[in-house]
């Protein structure tokens, strides 16, 4: 059976809070989800947020790193992001930036915090 989701390419963007478990929750449903990490800090693999994800390790203050998640931004249908305000833009990341590159892109931002 073919998971409901199975066409959707999903980057996740995010460390903690709801975004993650946004993540798993597509994935669960086929999406393929591509989580990008920070090239500093290792994956946790026991983490229950990532099971069916796969994911990279970039550095996104580098200008290779930046290329390489513009790059992945570019081909996917889905961002997902949970920073606090400012910091997508400040990367050159931000809704601008990723829509102009990929105008049907759905961009969704989230904080457990508010913003």
């Amino acid at each position: 059976m073919t998971a409901a989701l199975h066409q959707l390419k999903v980057i996740e963007m995010a460390g903690i809070g709801p975004c993650p478990l946004a993540g798993q929750l597509l994935a669960d449903l086929g999406a393929e989800v591509i989580v990008i990490d920070r090239a500093s800090m290792p994956a946790d693999p026991t983490d229950i947020n990532r099971r069916h994800k796969r994911s990279i390790a970039l550095n996104l203050k580098s200008a290779e790193g930046l290329k390489a998640a513009q790059q992945l931004i570019a081909q996917a249908d889905v961002l997902i992001e949970g920073f606090r305000p400012g910091v997508m833009e400040k990367l050159g990341l931000g809704p601008e930036a990723c829509l102009s590159a990929n105008p049907k892109l759905i961009y969704g931002r989230m904080t457990g915090w508010g913003q």
